[in-house]
C-alpha cells in the first residue's frame, strides 16, 4: 500500500492523547493514549481509568486516516479487543485530534464513536 504518511507520522509519533468523548466506550477521564508512527505502521500503548493495560497496532490508510487493532484488560480483569478507525485532524489551538469509529471484536458487543485531543505538557 502506498500512502502519504507524513502528516500522520507528523501529528501522531510519540504523542500522548487523552479523551475529548467516548460516551460508549471504555476509555474515558484518566486514559492515557501513547502512539508511534514508522512510514505506515502505528503501535501504542493506552492505560488509565478503567483500562488496566491495553496495546494498539495499525496502519495509515490514507493522507489523514488511519486503522487500529486494540485489546485490552481493565482494572476489573476483563479481555476485550476490537477495531477502529479513525481520522486525524487539528483543533484551533494546534493540538492534534482523533475522530474514531469503532467496535468490539471480542469480550463486548456494539460499537460507537470516539474523540481524542493530544495531551500538551
Amino acid at each position: 500500500m502506498e500512502t502519504n504518511c507524513s502528516q500522520v507520522n507528523e501529528r501522531m509519533n510519540n504523542r500522548r492523547f487523552t479523551v475529548a468523548g467516548n460516551t460508549q466506550g471504555l476509555s474515558g477521564a484518566g486514559t492515557i493514549f501513547h502512539y508511534s508512527v514508522e512510514n505506515d505502521a502505528i503501535w501504542g500503548t493506552y492505560q488509565g481509568g478503567r483500562i488496566r493495560m491495553g496495546n494498539q497496532v495499525g496502519r495509515v490508510t490514507g493522507a489523514d486516516t488511519i486503522e487500529l487493532l486494540y485489546h485490552c484488560i481493565t482494572v476489573e480483569g476483563e479481555i476485550l479487543a476490537g477495531w477502529s478507525r479513525g481520522t486525524v485532524g487539528i483543533d484551533r489551538a494546534g493540538r492534534t485530534t482523533l475522530s474514531f469509529v469503532w467496535g468490539w471484536l471480542s469480550g463486548a458487543t456494539g460499537g460507537g464513536e470516539s474523540s481524542y485531543v493530544e495531551l500538551v505538557v
